[in-house]
């Protein structure tokens, strides 16, 4: 089948996040202008540069069931800093709970039952445990069509789990990263293989 996605697909649910699939999971820690702390999982999320080291994250529309704009949003805004979580397989649930409709304000690290490390560079918090955090500062906030905010972080610092390093490297299938698929799936990472470039290349 073919269609234009403004003239819609016919079918039972929208299959685009289904077809850009797998998706990294970022999950965003801020706080606003008063230290309340936020903590939010996006799936348009990735690395763009590597030297040096920038994510973004993207919020797509406003918050469900209401017209206000999300809160990592303006927290990012009001603060110009944030932390990207990496979701292991075995906080799915903990990261599944910080996604319900809260006010802004609320603690989603106490929803879910979560606790807090302080960022070393940021004055933002990090999920305590987790299997990788960077700690980012606000390069550039981007407004896309509709009620869509791309925002674009420098990576300043980066916590990695020590019990996830095997000889030196950060050994993905010992954490399990959750990726967000289409519809209600996701999927983990239990399995990789490698491929040599037709060139040679240093690791790294």
């Amino acid at each position: 089948m073919f269609f234009r996605p403004e003239d819609g697909h016919g079918l039972p649910h929208n299959p685009f996040k289904a077809v850009v699939a797998p998706r990294p999971i970022g999950w965003i820690s801020s706080v606003d202008k008063n230290g309340n702390a936020n903590l939010a999982p996006y799936s348009f999320f990735n690395g763009v540069a590597d030297t040096p080291p920038m994510v973004m994250f993207s919020a797509t529309g406003l918050k469900e069931y209401s017209d206000a704009t999300k809160d990592s949003i303006v927290n990012v805004r009001e603060t110009g800093q944030f932390i990207v979580n990496i979701v292991s397989a075995d906080m799915k649930d903990a990261m599944n709970a910080s996604s319900g409709l809260f006010e802004h304000g609320d603690d989603e690290f106490v929803h879910a039952g979560l606790e807090k490390e302080q960022g070393h560079i940021v004055d933002v918090p990090f999920v305590k445990g987790v299997a990788a955090a960077m700690e980012c500062e606000l390069w550039k906030m981007i407004d896309l069509p509709g009620d869509n905010t791309m925002v674009i972080g420098s990576v300043k610092g980066i916590h990695l789990n020590d019990a996830y390093m095997v000889d030196g490297i950060f050994e993905i299938t010992k954490f399990r990263p959750l990726a967000r698929c289409g519809y209600r799936d996701y999927a983990t990472v239990d399995e990789t293989f490698a491929l040599n470039r037709p060139y040679k290349q240093k690791l790294g």
